[in-house]
C-alpha cells in the first residue's frame, strides 16, 4: 500500500515539475484553445484537444545537455632547441665565434667568423678549416672534460694575425638529457679574440727601447773612454785634450739631439688626436725654413730653390710643428741629396686640388725596398751614412706623427740614381 502511495506522490511531483517547467508553452496552448472556441468550435472538442496537448507537453522529458568527453592530455616535455637563441646572440658580436657539437662539428658560425675564416657548411668538422693540431687538441680535451680551455694561435695568410682562442661548454639552463645521445646534444662555444694590434704595439715598444738604448750606449761609451783617457795617459797632453774634448762635445750633442727627438715624439703622441685649428700661410713659413737652413746648405755646397705661387696658401696647422716638418725634409734633402747640388721646394695650390709641398733632391735616391719603412723609428737606409751626417733616425718618424695630427699625408717617391721626392699633401 505504501509503495502505491509513493508512486502516486512521485508521479504528482513529476507532473508539477513539468507544469512549472513548461509554463510558457501551457499558456500558449490555453490561448490557442480560447481562440478556437471563439472561432466557433464546439467546447467539448476544444477541451479534449487542450487536455491531450497539455498531457503531451507536461509528460515529455527535457533534453539532456550533451556530455563532453574529457580530453586526455599527455604530459610530455616540449623539445628544447637552444641553437636559434645562441645563434641570434652570437650574430650580434663582432668577434669570430663558432658553435660546435659534441663531435666537433660546426653547427653555427657568425658573420665575423665567416669574414675571418670563410664559410663552413653546417655539419662540417672544424678541421675542414682550422687544421692546427693545437686547436684540435684543445677542442677534443674540452669535449672530453667539459672544462674551458684557451690557447694563442697565429694565422699567416692572407695576412699575419694573432688570436686568443677560447672554448667552453655552453650552459643552456636546461636539464641535461640522460641516455646514449646526451653527449651529442651538448654545445660548445669557440671564440677568437684578435690581439694582433697588441702584439704589434708590444713589439714596437720592445724595439723602441732596444734601439734607444743602443743609440745612447755608443756615445756614452765614447764619453766614458775619453774621460778615462783624459784622466790617465792624456793628463798632461794639451793637444790630445783639445781633440778629445771636441769629440766628447760632438757625442754629447748627439745624445742631446736624440733626447730632444724622443721628447718631441712623446709630446706628439699625447696630442695626436687633437687637430690644430690655426690658419697658417705656407709661403712665408717655407721662406723662413729656407733662410734658417742656408748656412747648412752653403757648408754642403747645395742650393735651395723655392717655387711659390702667387697669393696666400693657407692651411690649418700648428706653425712650430710645420716648421719642424719642412726643416726636417729640406735638411735631409740637403744632406742625403748633396751630390745633386740642388734642392727644389715646390708649393702647389691648384684649383680643386689639395695643397701640396714637395721637396725634391737629385741625389743617389733610395732603393724601393726601403721606402715603406722610412718613417719607422730608428730606421736607416745606411746606418754609417746617417750617423756620419749626425742623424738620430727619428726625424721622419716625427714628421709622420706631426702630419697625422694635421690630417695630412707624406708621399715618398724615389728612384735610384735620379733622386727622391717627399710630398706633404694637406
Amino acid at each position: 500500500m505504501g509503495s502505491v502511495q509513493e508512486k502516486w506522490r512521485k508521479a504528482w511531483d513529476a507532473l508539477g515539475a513539468g507544469v512549472r517547467r513548461e509554463r510558457p508553452l501551457l499558456l500558449l496552448l490555453t490561448l490557442l484553445a480560447l481562440l478556437a472556441f471563439l472561432a466557433g468550435m464546439q467546447w467539448p472538442g476544444v477541451v479534449v484537444g487542450w487536455l491531450l496537448l497539455v498531457l503531451v507537453v507536461v509528460a515529455r522529458r527535457p533534453a539532456a545537455p550533451p556530455v563532453e568527453e574529457p580530453q586526455v592530455v599527455e604530459d610530455e616535455d616540449p623539445v628544447f632547441d637552444p641553437l636559434p637563441q645562441v645563434a641570434a646572440t652570437l650574430g650580434a658580436l663582432d668577434t669570430p665565434a663558432f658553435v660546435l657539437g659534441g663531435d666537433a662539428t660546426v653547427l653555427f658560425q657568425n658573420k665575423a667568423a665567416e669574414k675571418a675564416f670563410g664559410i663552413l657548411p653546417a655539419g662540417s668538422h672544424l678541421s675542414a678549416r682550422l687544421r692546427s693540431p693545437g686547436i684540435l687538441d684543445m677542442v677534443r680535451e674540452t669535449i672530453a672534460t667539459d672544462e674551458p680551455n684557451q690557447i694563442e694561435h697565429s694565422e699567416r695568410l692572407p695576412s699575419e694575425r694573432v688570436y686568443t682562442l677560447r672554448i667552453a661548454p655552453i650552459d643552456l639552463g636546461q636539464p641535461v638529457p640522460h641516455g646514449p645521445e646526451s653527449a651529442a646534444e651538448k654545445l660548445y662555444l669557440l671564440s677568437f679574440r684578435d690581439i694582433s694590434e697588441l702584439r704589434r704595439i708590444d713589439r714596437m715598444r720592445s724595439d723602441f727601447v732596444a734601439n734607444a738604448s743602443h743609440e745612447l750606449r755608443t756615445p756614452l761609451a765614447s764619453l766614458r773612454g775619453f774621460i778615462e783617457t783624459l784622466q790617465g795617459p792624456a793628463r798632461s797632453d794639451p793637444a790630445a785634450q783639445e781633440r778629445f774634448l771636441a769629440i766628447m762635445f760632438d757625442q754629447a750633442t748627439r745624445m742631446s739631439r736624440l733626447v730632444d727627438d724622443l721628447m718631441s715624439l712623446s709630446r706628439l703622441e699625447l696630442k695626436s688626436h687633437i687637430a690644430p685649428d690655426q690658419t697658417i700661410d705656407l709661403k712665408p713659413l717655407i721662406g723662413h725654413v729656407r733662410d734658417a737652413l742656408l748656412p747648412l746648405a752653403d757648408d754642403l755646397g747645395v742650393e735651395i730653390r723655392t717655387h711659390l705661387p702667387e697669393g696666400k696658401v693657407e692651411v690649418l696647422g700648428d706653425r712650430d710643428e710645420l716648421v719642424q716638418v719642412f726643416e726636417n725634409l729640406i735638411e735631409n734633402a740637403c744632406k742625403y741629396g748633396q751630390e745633386g747640388k740642388v734642392v727644389d721646394v715646390y708649393l702647389r695650390n691648384g684649383a680643386s686640388e689639395p695643397v701640396e709641398v714637395a721637396v725634391v733632391d737629385h741625389g743617389p735616391g733610395i732603393p724601393a725596398e726601403h721606402v715603406p719603412r722610412l718613417t719607422e723609428r730608428f730606421y736607416r737606409v745606411s746606418v754609417a751614412d746617417s750617423r756620419s751626417k749626425k742623424g738620430t733616425g727619428l726625424g721622419l718618424a716625427i714628421v709622420k706623427h706631426i702630419l697625422t695630427r694635421h690630417r695630412a699625408r707624406l708621399i715618398v717617391k724615389s728612384e735610384v740614381g735620379k733622386g727622391s721626392e717627399f710630398t706633404v699633401r694637406f
